[in-house]
């Protein structure tokens, strides 16, 4: 998608703009280091404050974990939107909690209707 397309299916009675955010799933590896409650919540502190620091520097949306979920490894997501997977990666494997071992990222487009998602920094 390059950002419209058609909302009635194809038939060209009319277009449809899209957004496109930057989706990025956290996940727990296999290979995850065990750590002492002490370091876990000292590394889930500095992990917050990394998601705080991104929305504040304007490149994450929202951010939240995930709860009740069949897959466990399956811990949260970002929405960030800096216009690039590449430049989304390369911030969210900054994540110190990624760095440690404990989270990895996936991160892929997500396009939804333009103005759907409103990003807190953009003009109303």
């Amino acid at each position: 998608m390059t950002g419209e397309a058609a909302a009635d299916g194809g038939s060209g009675g009319g277009s449809f703009e899209f957004d496109r955010f930057e989706f990025v799933l956290l996940k727990r590896p296999a290979s995850a280091p065990a750590l002492s409650d002490e370091a876990s919540a000292a590394l889930q502190q500095r992990h917050l404050d990394h998601l705080t620091a991104m929305h504040a520097a304007k490149h994450l949306a929202v951010a939240g974990p995930f709860d009740e979920q069949p897959d466990e490894s399956l811990r949260g997501l970002c929405l960030y939107h800096t216009g690039s997977i590449e430049r989304t990666k390369e911030l969210a494997e900054r994540d110190p909690a990624v760095l440690a071992g404990r989270l990895e990222v996936e991160v892929m487009y997500l396009y939804c209707e333009k103005g759907a998602i409103r990003v807190p920094w953009s003009e109303p």
